[in-house]
């Protein structure tokens, strides 16, 4: 069975974080693996308390999965404080990870900023150029390139920049840029840049406000097929289908912004 790793945080509720992540790599036909980055107190109404791991402790639960059971992609989720981060790129240097899908959580939904400005600097410059692919939403696009998206040919501008922004930060390989259309500007179709080509993904914009955890849903998903062997774009394709499905589903759990239906290919099958 082919494996991946989730390095994120944990959401109690279920929704998003390393929760969302197991369910999705489940889900979509791999071993699911995890190492946690910070414990919250949290719910479908919102955050109510963090507490980081240390820097050592990140890197022993990094260690502990790479030498015994490698992953076959690593997706990456929030990290918020520098120092982890690079345990983070020195571990993955280390073990020479592949398949590597960095979701920059870096935005709140309300659009306050989750990471600190010493943190992205540190994702750009060590993390980020290890990575097959980025999947940024509009508004961390927007804060990785210091430009603003009104248009769906703003996305591609911003794209390649943020792609070149990488590159100059020694990495040795191009790194796909992934922006995720779902904040307002055309509905939720993405744009994927890779190595001067572009390739737009159609989605299907989904009535339903239950919307917790996408962003981790998303680039989990793709992470997993990416293990299973599958090229980038035919990754992508299959994790928005799968989205899609997740959405459609529409479970209503919680008073605020719920969880989506991660399992939902189990009922289909009844």
């Amino acid at each position: 069975m082919k494996t991946a790793l989730t390095i994120a945080g944990s959401d109690c509720s279920g929704g998003a974080g390393i929760q969302a992540d197991m369910k999705t790599m489940t889900m979509n036909g791999v071993y699911a693996m995890s190492v946690i980055t910070a414990l919250t107190a949290q719910n479908t109404t919102g955050v109510t308390g963090i507490m980081e791991v240390s820097p050592e402790f990140l890197s022993k639960q990094l260690d502990a999965v790479f030498t015994d059971i490698f992953p076959d992609a690593v997706k990456i989720g929030m990290v918020s404080s520098p120092d982890l981060i690079e345990v983070i790129a020195e571990r993955l240097s280390f073990y020479k990870a592949k398949n590597i899908v960095v979701d920059p959580v870096m935005v709140a939904t309300s659009g306050a900023k989750l990471i600190s400005d010493d943190a992205v600097e540190v994702l750009i410059d060590k993390l980020m150029p290890l990575a097959t692919v980025i999947t940024p939403n509009i508004p961390e696009a927007e804060i990785l390139s210091g430009m603003k998206i009104k248009t769906e040919k703003d996305m591609e501008e911003v794209a390649k920049k943020i792609s070149e922004k990488i590159s100059k930060n020694g990495s040795d390989n191009q790194v796909a840029v992934l922006i995720k259309g779902g904040h307002s500007i055309c509905d939720a179709n993405d744009l994927l840049y890779q190595g001067e080509s572009t390739v737009n993904f159609q989605g299907e914009r989904i009535d339903n406000p239950n919307t917790h955890g996408t962003g981790c849903t998303l680039s989990s998903a793709i992470a997993s097929f990416l293990a299973i062997g599958n090229p980038l774009d035919e990754s992508i394709r299959n994790a928005k289908n799968y989205i899609t499905g997740a959405l459609r589903a529409g479970l209503d759990l919680g008073s605020g912004s719920g969880p989506l239906m991660h399992n939902y290919k189990l009922f289909e099958e009844e």
